[in-house]
């Protein structure tokens, strides 16, 4: 197993709101808001989370759901997943969206998402003026059912 470094900071005040993870094994770590703020229905808006990173090149942050909140709720994050590149130095934030049919009141220190840690590929883009066929060629959107 490699070990991926990941340097963080907390805003001030902001000690309490360490992202951690519920179990041994779990592949992601919460995020907690640092604000008090209620999401209406069919609204959104960015929750800041308190947390800074500096990551190593070729690692990236996600900022996924959680899916509870997803499924009770309706509450999901906007651009799934956030990313976050590994040479971003501002403050973590997640864009919820409720799509519930309730105000969604969310305290300092609640749950709000999962930050997942992914390693990057080193990737060598090349321009071809003819790709190669397969048996699915062009189809998408649906092409193979619903």
């Amino acid at each position: 197993m490699t070990v991926f470094r990941v340097n963080f900071k907390m805003a001030e005040g902001c000690a309490d709101l360490r992202p951690h993870k519920q179990h041994l094994g779990d592949s992601g770590f919460d995020l907690k808001s640092r604000v008090n703020l209620v999401l209406k229905p069919g609204k959104f808006m960015p929750v800041p989370s308190g947390l800074f990173l500096e990551m190593p090149e070729y690692v990236e942050a996600q900022v996924r759901p959680r899916s509870g909140l997803a499924a009770k709720l309706g509450i999901t994050v906007l651009n799934t997943p956030g990313t976050i590149d590994a040479s971003y130095r501002g403050e973590v934030q997640v864009i919820l969206i409720n799509h519930g049919t309730a105000d969604f009141k969310i305290t300092r220190g609640d749950r709000i998402a999962q930050l997942v840690f992914q390693t990057l590929p080193v990737i060598d883009l090349v321009e071809e003026t003819k790709l190669s066929a397969t048996e699915r060629g062009a189809g998408g959107l649906g092409s193979t059912g619903v």
